[in-house]
């Protein structure tokens, strides 16, 4: 019988899984370290003895690792922005529209040259390769490593992003190079920011991978390590090793898709209470919805394969206030993992949601009598208060009138109660609080092309989107025989000449055998 480990790296605690086939044989959850390996290696520890001599098939680790990095402004390399574009693309530099403070981290230098593609896929110049060249001389003279090249309209024509790259390593030949054409889809800024993201990450995803496979190899774990990506499916973890802005919301994700399996229910709405946020998503098919529009990420516009949430600050840490008039203020700022240092049912000066569940009866944690001062209003205001913020937040992710149901996961899930406004009904799985560990665990691999295609008939076109997209998938790790096309679109695009089409296609396959 197949088995895998699931591990989801949170903000607060670390959580792991054993699965067999449809069950989970055995789950921990620890709490979370600053050094990343050490809080993988307690979570292995718990669930290796239960493996046995069959061991396992893989194991599938998701972290929330890179988005903090970016969000808390830290861990952060300076990066090379190079752009392709003049002089088309001169009056909006790179890092144009982020928020200063990031910006001041990661920009290192800028360079924009000539080049890059019109819309309908003629060159705007010729690549001016001197300039590329002098570029990447300023760069390595200032000690800059991570590079991101950008060129208008790659997503058409990639060959001068491409061959930027081979000019930039002639020059530092042990540079970390993202492509925008790799991550981003047609629009310049939004692509070419996800692209700058991933560079000033890629010394921080190396530490982190690596700090993950030093942790399986001191648990003795043998198996093949994979990352989860932002749409709950995973890929090799050198891969994400290069690519870390594809695991940013794989935490929430993980959650989604371990509901879906744990329940069953394959279409609903899945609120991931965790310890400082919550966040509600859609599963459409057993998988996130994505979001079609462009995702903030640390306040910096981003278009890129991202599932569709809302975030907002309710978790079992969050700090409970009353500023007065008889209001009842929730966050958004948490204990996080400090909750048994600094909560009052663990002798702590904070008043938090979990003393309130406790004082309610809906949580067994700590000690009851410490928080027995707690009157019974105040206690179903502060409830009530939660309820609130749960019922907007879900008005605000359906797309129908009609009552749904909502899967309640997360370790905060006590927070959420059984009746809420435009809820069919609320369902509280086992291993609720591991289903983000749960969702990794039964993470298959896919791939994705989201291209344009000129001179081919709509058939055609398709098959190469098709093809590209299988072979993607097995670049990942798939196994070729096992995958399916689960989504293709076509958009043809009446601006472009010679019938221009955009098509967009999904594969979905199980993991390759060792």
């Amino acid at each position: 019988m197949r088995r895998r480990i699931g591990i989801d790296v949170g903000g607060t605690n670390t959580d792991a899984v054993l699965l067999e086939g449809d069950r989970v044989l055995h789950a921990v959850k620890t709490p979370t370290t600053a050094d990343v390996m050490t809080g993988v290696r307690l979570a292995l520890a718990g669930v290796a003895p239960s493996v046995g001599p069959e061991g396992v098939q893989a194991v599938m680790i998701g972290t929330t690792h890179f988005v903090n990095a970016v969000v808390q402004r830290r861990d952060l390399a300076r990066v090379g922005a190079l752009r392709i574009g003049l002089p088309a693309a001169r009056s909006l530099p790179p890092f144009c529209d982020w928020p200063e403070d990031l910006a001041a981290l990661a920009r290192g230098q800028v360079h924009m040259v000539e080049g890059g593609h019109d819309y309908d896929g003629r060159p705007i110049m010729p690549l001016d390769e001197r300039a590329v060249a002098a570029a990447a001389r300023a760069m390595r003279a200032d000690g800059i490593g991570c590079i991101a090249i950008a060129s208008v309209f790659s997503p058409l024509d990639p060959a001068m992003e491409s061959r930027a790259a081979e000019i930039v390593r002639q020059e530092i030949p042990d540079a970390a190079i993202t492509l925008s054409r790799d991550l981003g889809r047609i629009g310049l800024l939004e692509r070419e920011n996800v692209a700058l993201m991933n560079a000033a990450l890629a010394p921080l995803a190396r530490h982190t991978v690596a700090a993950f496979e030093e942790a399986l190899k001191q648990a003795g774990v043998e198996a093949p390590l994979f990352i989860t990506q932002n749409d709950g499916t995973v890929i090799r973890a050198e891969l994400a090793a290069r690519f870390p802005v594809l695991s940013f919301a794989s935490g929430p994700t993980n959650s989604m898709r371990g509901a879906a399996f744990l329940t069953g229910v394959k279409d609903a709405l899945v609120v991931d209470v965790g310890g400082t946020t919550s966040d509600v998503g859609a599963l459409k098919a057993g998988f996130p919805r994505e979001a079609n529009a462009v995702v903030q990420v640390g306040g910096v516009r981003t278009l890129f394969r991202m599932p569709d949430l809302h975030s907002f600050g309710l978790g079992g840490g969050s700090r409970v206030r009353t500023p007065g008039h008889g209001r009842i203020a929730i966050g958004p700022d948490s204990v996080g993992f400090r909750l048994p240092e600094l909560a009052r049912i663990f002798g702590g000066p904070d008043l938090t949601t979990s003393d309130v569940a406790v004082a309610a009866g809906l949580l067994a944690l700590g000690d009851a009598d410490r928080v027995a001062d707690l009157d019974r209003a105040f206690r179903d205001a502060v409830l009530a208060e939660a309820a609130r913020m749960l019922e907007e937040s879900v008005d605000r992710m359906k797309t129908e009138a009609a009552a749904v149901p909502l899967l309640a996961v997360g370790g905060g899930a006590f927070l959420v109660p059984d009746r809420l406004a435009g809820v069919s009904e609320v369902l509280r799985p086992a291993n609720a609080a591991v289903a983000n560990a749960v969702g990794a665990a039964i993470a298959q691999v896919s791939g994705e092309a989201d291209q344009v295609f000129q001179g081919l008939s709509r058939a055609e076109a398709m098959a190469e989107a098709e093809r590209i997209a299988r072979d993607r998938a097995v670049t990942s790790g798939a196994d070729r025989d096992s995958l399916a096309l689960v989504d293709i679109e076509d958009l043809p695009l009446a601006y472009l000449p010679g019938g221009a089409l955009r098509v967009r296609a999904r594969v979905v396959g199980e993991i390759a055998a060792a």
